[in-house]
């Protein structure tokens, strides 16, 4: 068969179909994450939460994903992918069907206050450290199959999942709200009922963990063939997590809108982005034949321009060119440290490096809100000019990366 077909390693081929499968099950958690972001803060506004509250739901489960990615990601290396991404799935289905029911009992008046809230985070929070299972596995999935001059490329396929989720989730979750404010929950675990069934069914056990030795070393958060890689990582989305999550507010105070304008022009911005995003890996990221250190550098550059636009907008129209250069730059960038992470470890480290690429960012979407979100109360364009420094930060790693280049081809 044609190579341009399939994407191989040692003999092993993974078809499209297949890595259609995985982006399937990536994209079925993205979407009913985007439900998440779109349905519970009228939700718990409902149910007697305030903002302070609800924010802590996200950031908290945001937290405990980031912690959980880096150790399924190891636990996929001794077991092999395809039983994590099943766990993953699972485990996101029973937690978001559980999160369901506890809202579901509070609109009923079962249940309310402290301990309405406290049910919700515990929930919330088990769900995150068992969902985190499904992206590293699936990253790691991807790489064990694609040579290294194809691995941008594949990793760039596997990114569009989380992009169309944010593109078609909001949309969704609009239209199925119609029905209540719970009726796209129950829908998100459904979408993960079938997930497992079809890629229990149809997805190749995998043959990562054969052959690994017990008492090999593990891979240590820190380690120096990917230091650099991750505190890039964590530096830019810390920096886009952060102008996202305030962007709201920008919005409001800026035009004066309330708060159902203020919501129709912020889809309005993550549709932008997310759309410039999912270009971008669809076009250059998928088609780059280059090292990925030159898609990071320039991407981050990107996102770095988009920020400070933003920080200087005075009319929503520079706030969109803001968004626009801020997604565009993560569709490059993001592929790019999970190629080049993935291409400075062996075989098998696979999956602890595609644990750590997943856990990174995710800490970025903690550390961001809480930075600009504690400035914003100050001074908004100084809470922007924060995530600018962020993303300063990481460029500055990116173009030091010469060192890296000649360990791992970056």
């Amino acid at each position: 068969m044609p190579i341009h077909n399939h994407l191989r390693i040692d003999g092993s081929v993974l078809t499209k179909s297949q890595l259609g499968l995985l982006i399937g099950g990536l994209l079925t958690t993205a979407i009913g994450q985007s439900f998440i972001f779109a349905i519970l803060p009228p939700l718990g506004r409902d149910v007697g939460f305030n903002e302070l509250q609800i924010n802590t739901l996200i950031s908290s489960s945001a937290l405990i994903f980031s912690l959980g990615s880096a150790i399924w990601g190891r636990i996929s290396d001794r077991i092999g992918r395809k039983p994590v991404i099943l766990a993953g799935l699972v485990g996101y289905a029973i937690g978001n069907l559980c999160f369901t029911l506890v809202f579901d009992a509070a609109m009923r008046g079962w249940i309310a206050g402290f301990p309405l809230f406290v049910a919700a985070l515990a929930v919330r929070c088990s769900q995150a450290a068992v969902m985190s299972a499904t992206s590293p596995a699936a990253g790691a999935y991807a790489a064990d199959y694609s040579q290294p001059q194809h691995r941008t490329k594949t990793l760039a396929k596997l990114g569009t999942s989380n992009s169309l989720g944010m593109i078609f989730g909001p949309i969704m979750a609009g239209a199925l709200a119609g029905l209540g404010l719970l009726f796209p929950l129950y829908t998100a675990t459904g979408l993960a009922v079938v997930a497992v069934i079809v890629i229990a069914r149809y997805l190749p056990n995998d043959r990562s963990a054969t052959g690994r030795q017990k008492d090999q070393k593990k891979l240590a958060t820190f380690d120096k063939r990917v230091r650099g890689l991750l505190i890039c990582s964590v530096s830019a989305f810390t920096g886009f997590a952060g102008i996202q999550q305030t962007l709201a507010f920008r919005l409001q105070d800026m035009l004066l809108l309330t708060g159902t304008e203020t919501a129709q022009h912020m889809g309005i911005c993550l549709m932008v982005a997310a759309l410039m995003t999912l270009t971008m890996q669809l076009t250059i990221a998928q088609r780059f034949q280059g090292a990925p250190i030159i898609l990071l550098r320039i991407g981050v550059a990107m996102m770095l321009l988009g920020s400070l636009i933003v920080a200087a907008a005075s009319s929503f129209a520079l706030i969109l060119v803001g968004m626009a250069s801020m997604g565009a730059g993560l569709g490059l960038a993001a592929p790019a440290i999970a190629a080049g992470a993935s291409l400075a470890v062996t075989p098998q480290e696979q999956g602890s490096v595609a644990g750590l690429v997943t856990a990174f960012p995710a800490a970025g979407f903690v550390l961001g809100p809480v930075i600009c979100g504690s400035l914003y109360t100050q001074d908004p364009t100084i809470s922007a000019l924060s995530a600018s420094a962020m993303l300063l930060l990481a460029l500055f790693i990116a173009l030091k990366g010469s060192r890296l280049k000649r360990r791992n081809r970056l």
